[in-house]
């Protein structure tokens, strides 16, 4: 088990030396023994207060993060385990409002067993002020950065945790909506772990505690300093045009041709990964999503690997493309895929429905998106990535309604018609231009709708 900070000793962990500021709140009277009456509860209070030397479970202030502003929620586990209640409640939404008038994100760092019972209900309505009060940091544009302690369980799990815009966790810490105590006895306490929940799609990465300062400020600077917009990278492939259908498809396909991972190192100084869909799914081969940094501003990207994309994939593509959206930073997508995956389990998955998600996302987008097609581009399976009026080609790509053989096979012709019937679904670069499929193709100099690197988007 990892040791156990408390509140000011993990404030003084992860913020700049002598930055941090408590923000004034007013405390609550209480009644006697809180809102119930719970014979004992004063005294458990006063317990709590001389051995923590807080007031209430949770400390809030701003501070700097490796040089970028914040408010932050430090919960203080040791004042009756962390909970929450109504006191703790008016700490959260002054903390949360702050936060939104002076434009600032938020960073709780949660360590809680959930409500507190000695205030019965009127302490588990207390989720429903926090998930108010994130709603609405959410729609002033705003991000939200959670740090998964020890123990984070419960509702300050199920909302300050898990609805967070992105969750880092330290390793090994119990993470989960049922504590040790109420989940069943012959539960594996092994899935309610930090590890257990990245694996899950449920957070998006475990980070150690000497690398938490630098990792939170890299997030903090990357979601709070959008670019204006997302140009499409330079070709690192071949720069000569196929001569033919069948001739795109096979270079496309190549295993020397580059992907993703290369495409993305080219293109940012640094970036970070979001993983996983939220729903219980992880894609790491099939897609890639995350923001980096290029000349010193932001880009979201969502970019497939060259594997058939799950479901999961789709759904962590658009994750991230409505997150980029509500912080104003464009978004970069990378064609590369030979199709969804289309197996039993991935129609048990919802793969219909994750397209669907990804289509919908791209749709409904206000920030800038560019899209590079820099290999396969399988049907509408890739096409769901692809910006409308905005999409560019590199070389050695192809863009295709279905893949040859299978379009051969529809047709019920032979496999020696397959070349022959790569040519008539026009997939080239150049045939995708003159189509209109595509503004240009990025690298190609013989061609007239070429680009060394391509223009923003229009309007």
């Amino acid at each position: 088990m990892p040791e156990r900070l408390s509140a000011r000793e993990f404030l003084t962990l992860v913020t700049d030396e002598a930055t941090f500021r408590e923000l004034p709140c007013d405390i609550r009277r209480s009644v006697v023994d809180g809102p119930l009456g719970w014979h004992g509860y004063d005294a458990s209070l006063a317990r709590a207060a001389g051995r923590t030397g807080e007031e209430e479970s949770v400390v809030c202030g701003t501070a700097d993060v490796a040089g970028t502003r914040a408010v932050l929620i430090a919960f203080e586990f040791g004042f009756l385990g962390g909970s929450l209640g109504e006191r703790t409640g008016d700490r959260l939404v002054a903390a949360y409002t702050h936060a939104r008038t002076h434009r600032l994100p938020v960073v709780p760092l949660v360590a809680t067993g959930g409500s507190r019972m000695q205030e019965g209900m009127l302490a588990l309505t207390q989720l429903q002020r926090v998930a108010r009060q994130s709603a609405l940091t959410r729609e002033a544009g705003l991000p939200q950065i959670a740090v998964l302690r020890d123990p984070t369980t419960g509702g300050g799990w199920a909302t300050l945790g898990a609805g967070a815009d992105v969750i880092l966790a330290l390793p090994g810490v119990q993470v989960g909506f049922a504590g040790s105590r109420v989940r069943p006895p012959d539960a594996d306490p092994a899935a309610y772990t930090a590890e257990a929940q990245v694996a899950a799609g449920s957070a998006d990465a475990v980070v150690r505690p000497e690398e938490l300062r630098e990792t939170l400020g890299r997030w903090l600077r990357l979601l709070t300093a959008p670019a204006h917009e997302a140009p499409a990278p330079y070709a690192l492939g071949a720069l000569s045009l196929p001569g033919t259908g069948w001739e795109a498809v096979r270079r496309a396909r190549s295993p020397e041709r580059p992907r993703a991972q290369a495409y993305l190192d080219a293109f940012f100084t640094h970036r970070v990964a979001i993983s996983g869909d939220r729903c219980g799914g992880t894609d790491p081969d099939g897609m890639l999503c995350g923001f980096g940094e290029r000349d010193g501003r932001s880009v979201a990207y969502a970019a497939q690997t060259g594997a058939a994309t799950r479901a999961a994939g789709y759904r962590t593509a658009g994750r991230l493309i409505r997150l980029a959206d509500r912080l104003g930073i464009p978004v970069l997508t990378l064609v590369d895929t030979p199709g969804a995956a289309n197996d039993a389990e991935a129609e048990r998955q919802g793969a219909g429905a994750a397209i669907a998600d990804v289509f919908g996302a791209v749709a409904a987008a206000r920030v800038p998106l560019t899209t590079l097609v820099v290999g396969e581009g399988g049907s509408g399976g890739a096409l769901a990535l692809a910006a409308p009026g905005n999409t560019w080609a590199t070389p050695d790509s192809y863009f295709s309604v279905i893949a040859p053989e299978l379009a051969a096979a529809i047709l019920k012709r032979g496999p020696a018609e397959v070349e022959a019937t790569a040519d008539q679904l026009r997939l080239r670069p150049q045939d995708l231009v003159e189509l209109g499929v595509v503004r240009g193709i990025v690298g190609a100099a013989d061609h007239p709708g070429s680009r060394a690197s391509a223009p923003p988007p229009p309007g």
